[in-house]
């Protein structure tokens, strides 16, 4: 219906997480639309993200450097590592400005049904920093679905014996009315319910 070149560019938008094909038209318009240098302005971005952007070394975050801010920061406490399934989630637990250990970057979750075997993620990276640096406490802030509980409980096995493990806590959100709240959410803030003081 349109030009090759046009389709291409909507084939490759539709390509990231999220974005059907309306979704990828109407980007592809928009940047049709816009000044040609504000359209290459985003290709360079891109161009450059994939050149310098790479992974940590320690932690799997992503980096311009071998290691990332949070490792090289030494004020970060070392013997606490917060496991998360990618680097947004890292931003997430950044942004409360409450965590002051470091992470582990696992890569996703493990996922048997679409071919993602503990071999896939960096779990046997954690296990081996777990042993090299003494790491005191292991945090599981691996997502609460299916696949995220499916990885903390791979985890915590393997690391039963060799460190504290502890899982962040689930339960309703702030603001949320319990008649919406479904029947996993409340039994999970029953169980982790703690006293008032």
């Amino acid at each position: 219906m349109f030009s090759p070149v046009v389709d291409e560019l909507i084939s490759q938008l539709t390509r990231l997480p999220g974005v059907g094909t309306r979704t990828a038209q109407r980007l592809a318009f928009h940047l049709l639309r816009v000044p040609k240098e504000d359209a290459l302005a985003l290709a360079d971005a891109i161009r450059a993200a994939k050149e310098r952007v790479g992974f940590c070394r320690e932690c799997g975050n992503l980096t311009e450097e071998e290691v990332c801010r949070v490792c090289a920061d030494p004020r970060r406490d070392h013997t606490v590592v917060c496991v998360v399934e990618q680097p947004a989630d890292v931003l997430s637990l950044e942004r409360t400005h409450e965590y002051r250990g470091v992470y582990h970057v696992l890569g996703g979750a493990l996922s048997p049904l679409d071919g993602v075997e503990p071999e896939h993620l960096r779990i046997a990276a954690l296990l081996r920093r777990v042993e090299r640096d003494g790491v005191a406490e292991v945090v599981l802030a691996t997502n609460p679905t299916m696949t995220g509980e499916a990885t903390a409980g791979f985890i915590a096995e393997r690391l039963r014996g060799r460190t504290r493990v502890t899982r962040l806590a689930s339960g309703l959100p702030v603001g949320s009315d319990l008649e919406y709240a479904d029947e996993v959410t409340l039994g999970r803030a029953l169980s982790g319910r703690r006293e008032m003081a």
